[in-house]
């Protein structure tokens, strides 16, 4: 079940780093390098900190799913801006990248706090570097609540984990938390405080 999350997320992440890429009207291998940042590097932070191997390492599936989203954002060549589709995509992607990241760091002995940390750190760890080389504001650090949802939503899986509801049960509330928080996050314009 956690490959099968991080290939989703991974294609999901791929697809919106690439259409950013191509917005900033990047060449193909501009794309393709910016899709691949965006989609692998949360999880690869996650396995480096537990001390394991990136699962891209061992599955080539996760590149093919990446030359994938690049193949759909070359053919279709949309020039309008980010729109919902790729919005929606995105906070699916946060969803079952943080799901994903919890599961596995507590499938692996992590203690609850640091699954959650890795958890977020999954989600949201190739959106901010691929804002930073497509050198636009990271939405992470000024709207949108990206972090807060996924922190929300981490700590909604690790709080029901240890019940007797089954481990897909508990995945989904906490993916349906994360797009439920982001989403009107995004609707009521609220964002975390700032300093004046």
């Amino acid at each position: 079940m956690i490959e099968i999350l991080d290939l989703i997320a991974t294609f999901a992440f791929a697809l919106v780093g690439a259409r950013i890429a191509a917005d900033r009207r990047m060449d193909y291998a501009g794309i393709l390098l910016i899709a691949t940042v965006a989609s692998l590097t949360g999880g690869t932070l996650r396995n480096l900190f537990l001390g394991d191997r990136p699962i891209w390492v061992q599955e080539p599936w996760y590149f093919l799913s990446i030359l994938l989203a690049v193949g759909i954002t070359i053919a279709l060549r949309n020039k309008k801006p980010v729109g919902k589709i790729v919005l929606s995509l995105d906070t699916l992607g946060l969803a079952v990248a943080t799901v994903s990241g919890v599961e596995y760091s507590l499938y692996n002995d992590a203690p609850s706090y640091a699954a959650l940390i890795l958890g977020v750190l999954t989600a949201v760890a190739g959106g901010l570097l691929r804002d930073v080389l497509c050198r636009v504001e990271p939405i992470l650090l000024h709207r949108e609540t990206i972090g807060t949802s996924c922190t929300v939503g981490a700590f909604v899986y690790v709080l029901l984990e240890p019940t007797a509801l089954p481990n897909g049960a508990v995945a989904l509330i906490a993916g349906l938390v994360i797009v439920l928080v982001r989403t009107i996050s995004i609707r009521q314009g609220w964002n975390l405080p700032k300093v004046r």
